[in-house]
């Protein structure tokens, strides 16, 4: 049977509970199959492997052997981080916790059947299955720009050789070059990431290319942290910084990596770097399993189980949830709640109420972080915020300096939470 939307909307947290312990544990240890090993999937993979005391068989399937942080990349490109410094290792995953870590691309989910298909041939059976794929880009989201496209005019919005691409290219720009940044829509991955990158650009020419010259065209009429940002950049970067909003055309844009040009509103702009950001959507596998409505998939926020498919929870960039951003404190957070209830369902061990918290940090210029956070809980319709905070401007140096401090400590920890 397959459920809809209309079936399952509101039904998640009982949905948890519909398949008994003893049934399972009858057939055998429960079996968990996590897609994706990013801040959502190692996080969900070790908290059910670590907190079911082996009670549960735990695959995590991610295709890459070490995984880049797009959180603190943009640090990577303003030379705060070496790349190794956000690379990171499956190893522990697999010999202190007993996951089972299989580097493969899954490729389809049979969900009558319950089995993900992976490239290699091999299916996996799962009782549960978490997906947390992340982000893929929407197709024609920026005319003359498609992934044959990226080695020229890169993203960098999946962390790794994308990242070190970017940097090389930005770190190579004549004198007096220019920089365009083509800024995504709403929903993305990140909300502050491309304002923290061109401040990192901007440091890095600062120091080796001061007459060089940044241009954003972004068809938002408004961004994350936005007063801060723009108030960072006129202290540290003045005069170098150019922002196109959608009433001068910055929502009307199309590229040309052949010449080398960006066509904004019909303007011509030649660019020496051009880092094209798309429209976003979430990883493809949750399109080709039905579990999306429009380029997102829903997920009942008490949870994050499918609201199209009980069996199966969604985490991270890929959600349509409600009111949190697509980030990596999300994501490690939203892990936390499945696991716990499917704990829950396959083991009957408590599941207490849902809550979650996020925050995110941005680098403007050394020791200059900034911030931006909240707390949510779940109702019925969505994951809903209950209260917030963020940095203000005027701030003096001190608080800046401990608000970036306080990150590289989140850092360390999240990813140990991550990784073990």
């Amino acid at each position: 049977m397959r459920w809809n939307r209309r079936a399952f909307i509101g039904t998640g947290a009982a949905a948890a509970a519909t398949l008994s312990a003893p049934m399972l544990r009858a057939q055998g240890r429960p079996r968990v199959v996590v897609v994706g090993g990013g801040a959502g999937g190692a996080t969900a993979a070790r908290y059910l492997a670590k907190d079911s005391d082996g009670a549960i068989d735990v695959t995590l399937v991610e295709p890459t052997r070490s995984y880049y942080t797009c959180f603190f990349s943009n640090l990577y490109i303003g030379g705060f981080r070496t790349l190794d410094s956000i690379a990171h290792s499956y190893a522990t995953l697999a010999s202190g916790y007993g996951i089972n870590v299989v580097h493969d691309w899954a490729t389809g989910i049979d969900r009558d059947a319950r089995t993900v298909r992976l490239a290699g041939g091999v299916s996996l059976p799962y009782d549960r299955l978490v997906l947390s794929p992340g982000i893929d880009f929407v197709e024609g989201a920026v005319p003359g720009w498609d992934l044959s496209a990226q080695d020229v005019m890169p993203h960098a919005y999946k962390a790794g050789t994308q990242t070190a691409l970017l940097k090389a290219q930005i770190e190579a720009m004549p004198e007096g070059g220019t920089y365009v940044m083509v800024a995504p829509p709403n929903p993305y991955r990140c909300p502050p990431g491309p304002y923290e990158r061109i401040s990192m650009v901007a440091h890095v020419l600062s120091q080796t290319n001061p007459s060089a010259k940044i241009l954003i065209a972004d068809p938002k009429p408004g961004f994350s942290k936005q007063a801060l940002f723009e108030e960072g950049w006129g202290r540290h970067y003045s005069g170098m910084i150019e922002r196109l909003g959608p009433d001068f055309g910055g929502g009307n844009v199309r590229v040309d990596p052949d010449s080398m040009e960006v066509d904004i509103d019909g303007e011509l702009v030649k660019a020496d770097v051009v880092n094209v950001i798309p429209a976003q959507k979430a990883g493809h596998i949750c399109d080709t399993a039905g579990l999306t409505e429009g380029n997102w998939a829903p997920v009942d926020g008490h949870s994050m189980v499918s609201r199209l498919d009980p069996d199966i929870h969604i985490l991270g960039d890929a959600t349509a949830q409600g009111d949190m951003p697509k980030s990596g404190f999300s994501a490690n957070s939203q892990a936390k709640v499945a696991a716990m209830a499917i704990r829950g369902a396959l083991t009957g061990s408590r599941v207490f109420p849902a809550k979650y918290s996020n925050t995110c940090w941005s680098l403007i210029a050394p020791e200059d972080g900034v911030k931006v956070g909240a707390a949510y809980e779940p109702t019925e319709e969505k994951i809903a915020s209950v209260s917030s905070f963020v940095s203000q401007t005027g701030e003096d140096a001190a608080l800046r300096k401990a608000t970036y401090e306080e990150s590289l400590g989140w850092y360390e920890g999240i990813t140990a939470d991550m990784f073990g």
